[in-house]
């Protein structure tokens, strides 16, 4: 539902220091460490099958690390010890998210599972405590929704414990060169914000290049000879009185968008992507080259030419520069395509296919595999997801079952044939998005018709 005139979304805005001295940049780096070795604590503690059903509320958690001694023995303020509990805690919930969604697709696909068994099994897992009872071999009631069905309990029992051993990692701390601060441990003073230190009462300054101050939890990310805070600041939201249409969006890789009428935004963002994939494919088999005789010469003694390889050849400052670049290029294109979309199609409501993740066709092309790689359809939608918020568009996500593989037309099952959509059964051929874009269209009222009819009996 789109959100009212008048309320607020959280985003976040970018925020850089000056360029610091090293002994600043000493104390952030440790900080950091410091940040992800409580992390990891966290992780091997509190990531395992006994812990499932403690992970709410973080608070308990957290009081039980520190008093793990953890935190004296390292020295870390708490508002940088808290923080990094609080994530810990919160990438663990993610894992099990995880999981439990790939356990989902392998119950669906299980065809020696009756429709009692997949109701028993989603039942547990959306119930953590009875979820780790199971996992860990206790006794617990039976779910209500479970109650009464004809099913062998202690074969699905184990047919879940032996998915979730199958499946079940460890989180991962990432990049060591970022950490959270919590309000309290930050104040501003003469254009900087000063953190907390390992001495009680002293501040460690960070001169700011703009003025803008926060009392909200940020997070610093540690560069090369500076640092960049990533500040929440809140964004109210639009109300457009003249925004009220339906369209019906086939998100792309060739064209961004295809509208069911016919309209295309981010037309041809495959000519922007795809020669940066492969300068990017080239650069890396240089790299790999390079790497390779690099390797040779240090085997063979050759000191000054491995040195001269890694000086000229394996650095990352001029590749990440680059690389980064071309991708702030095809995110700015990305922004104002969405904004165009916006301003001439006036929509109160989108109505996309969600994406399709689970059991996806691996690619026989190498280049199709890295444009897929390094393609940017995360990106679109989380950014017509966040811009419909701010101007209280209602996105709309439906299956994506049928939409690609028959007619529009007539609904028989047609073929692509070099970009194009052909139907054998009327005759009928478009571009495959718009092809894509009109069974959207069609199956969303459809949907809609249906619900309607249910709510006219049931009343």
């Amino acid at each position: 539902m789109a959100a009212k005139s008048g309320d607020t979304l959280t985003k976040t805005v970018w925020q850089y220091t000056k360029i610091l001295p090293e002994e600043t940049m000493q104390f952030l780096r440790e900080i950091a460490a410091d940040y992800h070795c409580v992390k990891n604590y966290t992780f091997e503690r509190y990531s395992g099958i006994k812990s499932l059903s403690r992970l709410t509320p973080v608070y308990d958690i957290m009081g039980e690390v520190r008093h793990s001694g953890i935190r004296a023995r390292l020295c870390l303020p708490s508002a940088y010890f808290d923080p990094a509990i609080v994530e810990a805690v919160s990438d663990i919930k993610g894992m099990w998210g995880v999981l439990k969604n790939r356990i989902q697709v392998r119950i669906t696909s299980n065809e020696n599972l009756s429709d009692a068994d997949r109701l028993y099994l989603r039942t547990v897992l959306k119930l953590d405590r009875i979820y780790a009872a199971v996992l860990n071999r206790q006794p617990y009631e039976m779910p209500k929704k479970a109650q009464g069905l004809d099913i062998d309990v202690q074969r699905l029992n184990n047919i879940l414990c032996r998915l979730t051993r199958k499946y079940l990692t460890k989180p991962t701390v990432g990049r060591s060169d970022v950490f959270s601060i919590t309000p309290g441990g930050y104040s501003y003073r003469d254009g900087a914000i000063c953190i907390a230190s390992r001495v009680h009462g002293q501040r460690m300054e960070l001169p700011l290049k703009d003025t803008r101050t926060s009392d909200r939890q940020i997070r610093i990310c540690i560069r090369e000879n500076d640092a960049a805070l990533a500040i929440p600041v809140e964004t109210r939201i639009k109300r457009h009185e003249d925004y009220g249409s339906t369209i019906y969006v086939h998100i792309g890789c060739r064209d961004m968008f295809t509208l069911s009428n016919g309209n295309i935004y981010g037309k041809s963002l495959d000519d922007i992507t795809a020669p940066e994939t492969e300068r990017l494919a080239e650069k890396n088999r240089e790299r790999t080259k390079a790497r390779m005789i690099w390797q040779e010469s240090l085997t063979a003694g050759e000191w000054k030419k491995a040195d001269n390889i890694e000086a000229n050849n394996l650095g990352l400052e001029k590749y990440n520069r680059q690389k980064e670049k071309e991708r702030a290029k095809t995110k700015s294109f990305i922004n104002t395509e969405i904004n165009r979309m916006f301003r001439d199609e006036k929509p109160g409501k989108i109505v996309i296919t969600k994406p399709v993740t689970a059991n996806r066709t691996k690619f026989i092309s190498k280049s199709a595999n890295r444009k897929m790689t390094r393609g940017f359809s995360g990106y679109i939608r989380e950014r017509l997801t966040y811009k419909c918020q701010v101007n209280s568009i209602e996105l709309v996500e439906i299956n994506s079952k049928g939409t690609g593989s028959v007619c529009s037309n007539c609904g028989a099952k047609g073929k692509r044939e070099a970009g194009l959509f052909v139907c054998g059964n009327c005759g009928y051929w478009s571009a495959i998005p718009l092809n894509g874009a009109k069974n959207i269209e069609q199956k969303y009222n459809k949907n809609n018709k249906a619900d309607f009819s249910q709510v006219l009996k049931q009343e």
